[in-house]
């Protein structure tokens, strides 16, 4: 499934339903059941004061669902992000999350949910695929998009959402401290190990693909693996960015209308099975190619099985489906 946005209209139709003074009262009273928790527990939690930036961001699992999440969201919108280790699209888009949630200043939390760790947390959800970002507010699910999309989307969807909150259910979010962690952040560590000769070119790629600058990113990459061809780190940060600047201007419903009318067409299939994947959808996307692979010849077949190595790169070689689709693709060729 190519990356889509899940409009906010959910929101207005909750709005609709509950009536704004009875779901402020409602998150009234949910914060003031919280703020009895923290006292009994010795101050403990939101509810006491300032919190440090890094309280920003959270791991949450399926145990701490209910008080991470669901109570946390009478004071503050909780944005969800569902995401794996084996999910490049998600390492792309869950820094640029935590980023963006840190600049919303207490206004906004982030919670991460490793679905291969919370399957039930998934299920409930009916996630399709991954990364897939959720909000809660006064306990109220509300789906936001699913996929990598650009950061400024994400901007117009987290400032809906803020204002939601506070229109709807009189919530304005938590105060934030940024000096309460600040002495532990200054101080170097005394064991650091030294950065590596290309630390500083990776990181700007790094940088560069946070802030969307594709070119830049893969520009950072190559520039890296000119000095050292066999860079792990580079080679699947290449792959990655490559991947997401082909994907970055294409209109999905074209894609999927000409792949579907043109099933052996190497370049309808290959421009599909890249939404594929960046919509989490990694066995669509190998199953696609191999498909094609078995349907083309010569020059055809060669282009769909290199694209389908490159594919492999973004997922990286450990991950089960690469193998799963190496052994498909070995099947059909030979």
């Amino acid at each position: 499934m190519q990356p889509r946005n899940m409009s906010m209209s959910g929101v207005v139709d909750l709005a609709a339903v509950k009536a704004a003074g009875e779901a402020k009262a409602k998150a009234e009273q949910a914060r003031a059941e919280a703020a009895s928790r923290a006292a009994e527990s010795g101050g403990a939690g939101p509810s006491a004061g300032a919190v440090p930036p890094s309280a920003l961001v959270i791991d949450v699992d399926e145990a701490g669902f209910e008080r991470d999440v669901l109570q946390l969201s009478a004071e503050v919108p909780v944005v969800l992000d569902f995401w794996a280790e084996w999910c490049q699209p998600c390492k792309q888009l869950s820094p640029l999350l935590e980023r963006l949630i840190t600049e919303a200043n207490g206004r906004l939390v982030l919670a991460k949910i490793d679905v291969d760790a919370n399957q039930m947390l998934m299920q409930q959800f009916q996630i399709q695929g991954i990364p897939a970002v959720f909000a809660v507010v006064a306990g109220q699910v509300l789906p936001l998009f699913q996929g990598v999309v650009p950061e400024q989307q994400i901007r117009e969807t987290f400032a809906q959402l803020v204002q939601v909150a506070e229109d709807r259910f009189g919530i304005i979010g938590i105060e934030v401290d940024p000096d309460a962690e600040g002495a532990a952040a200054a101080a170097p560590d005394a064991g650091e190990i030294p950065a590596g000769p290309h630390d500083a070119l990776l990181e700007a790629a790094v940088v560069a693909l946070d802030a969307g600058d594709l070119g830049g990113a893969v520009q950072a990459y190559k520039n890296v693996l000119a000095d050292d061809p066999g860079n792990t780190e580079a080679k699947l940060g290449l792959a990655q960015a490559e991947l997401l600047a082909r994907v970055q201007h294409m209109n999905p419903q074209a894609v999927r209308t000409a792949a579907a009318e043109n099933p052996r067409d190497p370049a309808a299939q290959i421009a599909a099975a890249d939404l594929d994947l960046v919509g989490g959808h990694v066995e669509d996307a190998f199953g696609r190619l191999v498909d094609t692979v078995r349907v083309t010849f010569g020059e055809d077949r060669d282009t769909v099985r290199l694209r389908l190595l490159e594919l492999f790169e973004v997922i990286g070689a450990d991950d089960p489906r690469v193998s799963a689709a190496r052994a498909a693709l070995a099947r059909v060729l030979f």
